[in-house]
């Protein structure tokens, strides 16, 4: 289904979503230690959203097997949470989260470095590729098509020649985790579907220090990067508005 516009009850409880998961994520990125599996993570974030009173978007999302997505270097997305897989320092972490609130879904991601062996490199992709996701978000307007938003996140990651995943996107999301439009982090602007104020969509770049192309592990779920170079993933969710947005994910104060 195309994302709907939302009604001032559906707002509140997208508001109250996005609050819960974005303090999970930030809560989960101080928590984050060399030597911790990424199952540890998802057990705490499993702990802290029922505390908060959300429920999780993730756990049995077409089979998927856990609440929360821990992507290590070269995963860009989707990685399943393992007691085997342990974070070392200088790791790129990536933790992409859905949460519901009286059945309204949010949908957010975040990249780190573990530890404090992080590479220049490394750091300068995850902050390009946040600042990219800001450059989309802030083009944001009643009236705007996604190829406006793709163009301005292409735009910035062009600047450093980030590779730039395709064939993985942003979408609507409130009723349902993944709702129509797509909403590309590449694209021309003045094309694709008009978005007007009302409608909500998860904003969600993808950048790489090689190329853009991808393979899925044989989990099903777990999606890398062809050549092996390390990757960063930001998202959040978005509410267009008549003159511009407000950006859903928001933390309470830490």
């Amino acid at each position: 289904m195309f994302t709907r516009i939302k009604t001032p009850s559906e707002i509140a409880a997208m508001r109250e979503s996005g609050r819960m998961l974005s303090t999970v994520l930030h809560k989960l990125k101080q928590y984050t230690e060399p030597g911790m599996s990424t199952k540890d993570l998802s057990d705490r974030a499993k702990l802290e959203l029922k505390k908060m009173g959300g429920q999780p978007v993730f756990l049995g999302y077409q089979g998927f097997p856990d609440v929360l997505c821990v992507s290590i270097n070269d995963e860009i997305v989707h990685g399943i949470p393992k007691r085997s897989k342990i974070i070392q320092s200088g790791d790129i972490v990536s933790l992409d989260f859905g949460v519901s609130y009286k059945s309204m879904i949010t949908d957010g991601a975040i990249s780190f470095i573990a530890g404090d062996n992080g590479s220049a490199k490394d750091e300068k992709l995850v902050r390009s590729t946040e600042k990219s996701m800001f450059a989309g978000i802030d083009v944001v307007h009643d009236g705007i098509k996604t190829g406006d938003i793709g163009y301005a996140i292409e735009t910035e990651l062009n600047k450093d020649h980030y590779g730039i995943v395709r064939n993985l996107v942003g979408h609507g999301v409130g009723h349902h985790l993944h709702e129509a439009p797509d909403v590309p982090n590449y694209g021309v602007s003045g094309t694709g579907s008009l978005l007007v104020a009302g409608m909500t969509i998860a904003i969600e770049p993808m950048a790489t220090l090689g190329g853009h192309e991808t393979y899925t592990a044989s989990d099903g779920w777990t999606v890398l990067t062809t050549d092996g170079s390390r990757s960063a993933h930001f998202e959040n969710t978005i509410l267009v508005t008549e003159d511009g947005y407000e950006i859903m994910t928001v933390p309470e104060t830490l």
